[in-house]
């Protein structure tokens, strides 16, 4: 699975949540049941090899939850894996993550996130640099305007 493939899967996550009345993020792993619940930030989670483990979206308004955010929602639903299955990976996310997310990140031995934009909210890109994390800045508008959409028609949920 290549950049502009994961990278379109976090997109598809972010656009079911936003259309099911969230912030876009929407979570699977095999196996398991789909749940519909929304926040608009999509993440998926590829493997080394090039294979999806995880994909999630924000969760913090439907479950009530301060922790379902796309990249942690995406982490949760790659299931039981060894330790091993996560280093080395990417997490494709539509959004600069936050510094809990970016710590999720680091803990599992991500050493790629690939974002769609930083223009809405700059989360902790430069603490993943510090240690060592490739990250890539994709400049999505179609994330951009997403995001900007979102916090425009409910401030109160952003």
């Amino acid at each position: 699975m290549n950049d502009q493939e994961a990278f379109a899967i976090a997109v598809e996550e972010a656009k079911l949540s936003y259309n099911e009345g969230g912030v876009p993020v929407r979570n699977f792993h095999p196996g398991a049941k789909m749940h519909s619940l929304t926040l608009q930030i999509g993440a998926a989670l590829v493997s080394k090899d090039g294979k999806l483990i995880g994909r999630g979206h924000n969760m913090r308004v439907q479950l009530g939850s301060p922790i379902h955010h796309g990249e942690t929602s995406a982490l949760y639903n790659s299931g039981r894996l060894p330790a091993s299955a996560y280093v080395g990976s990417t997490m494709y996310t539509t959004l600069s993550p936050c510094d809990m997310c970016t710590g999720a990140c680091l803990l599992y031995g991500v050493s790629r996130v690939v974002i769609g934009e930083n223009n809405t909210y700059l989360g902790g890109e430069a603490y993943l640099k510090q240690r060592g994390v490739e990250v890539v800045n994709m400049k999505s508008q179609e994330c951009q305007d997403l995001m900007e959409k979102f916090i425009k028609e409910k401030p109160e949920t952003w």
